[in-house]
């Protein structure tokens, strides 16, 4: 996939095995050897397509089980009501889902319609078919959403909030701080992006919910993976530590018990928003910390 574009492009499978065997990942390249492929050597994009929505309709259940659209509203609830506060008018905002997949959050809020109604939700994936699906599904279910294929920061209308759940991993080194400098460059006002805590009981956990509720082979190795790739707090923090905005980590590792940690928020916000929201949250602010209380602790 053309990150800038958004267009497919071919994947021949041997080079694909042969990274990741290079990268040490020996059960994924088996993964990727059963896959389908032409006659040039090139991986069938129908199939890969119909695995990955068959991969992340499986991951809606950890969505599902792990309560991320109510997490989710524990704290957007309070920043809309500060935003609404702040500029002195209805609407209407706008909340950009990065990395939606099948957009079950976008969905869920629109089911619920727990924002309100001056409040636009859509979910933006570089994957078309995900996006297709997700839409797909938003028409089944009757719901007030849209969905958009393409780089959540290269919308025609900006966003008034950006938030993502398990998509922080996937970047790496620089492209973590361009990904928080992506969003403090854009007239967004705040974001909050929830995804595994570092903790050492992580990839165990990971193991044992994905052996149990997912059969896909591809979908049961990416978890722990993606529970391996996790950030540290301090990684985070120091990422998001970018001019314009104020990142705040919500339940930090050293604060909160392993056994029940499996995902967590970093929060974004325009400096002026944070006294307003730490207000709103009243005695629950106490577990929002900025980089500042975390220095010589990790």
């Amino acid at each position: 996939m053309d990150t800038h574009s958004g267009h497919r492009l071919p994947v021949r499978r041997a080079e694909v095995i042969h990274q990741l065997r290079e990268s040490g990942d020996e059960r994924a390249a088996r993964i990727v050897a059963g896959l389908p492929t032409d006659q040039d050597g090139v991986l069938d994009p129908h199939a890969v397509d119909r695995l990955l929505i068959s991969v992340h309709t499986e991951l809606q259940r950890l969505s599902e089980e792990l309560r991320v659209g109510e997490r989710l509203l524990y704290l957007l609830g309070p920043l809309f009501a500060v935003l609404r506060a702040a500029t002195g008018r209805p609407g209407p905002y706008r909340l950009v889902d990065v990395g939606c997949g099948l957009g079950y959050v976008v969905r869920w809020l629109a089911a619920t319609n727990a924002l309100g109604t001056d409040v636009e939700l859509i979910g933006v994936d570089l994957d078309a078919a995900l996006v297709g699906e997700a839409d797909r599904l938003a028409r089944a279910e009757g719901l007030n959403c849209r969905f958009v294929c393409g780089n959540a920061f290269d919308l025609p209308e900006s966003a008034t909030v950006y938030v993502s759940t398990g998509v922080l991993h996937h970047f790496r080194g620089p492209a973590l701080a361009e990904f928080f400098r992506a969003q403090a460059a854009s007239p967004a006002q705040a974001f909050c992006h929830f995804d595994i805590a570092a903790t050492r009981l992580a990839p165990i956990g990971a193991w044992v919910f994905h052996r149990a509720r997912m059969r896909n082979p591809l979908g049961r190795h990416d978890g722990v993976v993606s529970a391996q790739r996790a950030h540290s707090d301090e990684t985070l923090l120091r990422a998001a530590a970018v001019p314009g905005i104020r990142a705040l980590l919500y339940e930090p590792r050293g604060t909160v018990n392993p056994f029940c940690t499996t995902l967590r928020p970093i929060i974004g916000v325009r400096p002026p928003l944070e006294a307003p929201l730490r207000r709103t949250l009243g005695q629950e602010a106490r577990r929002m910390v900025g980089p500042e209380h975390l220095t010589g602790t990790i």
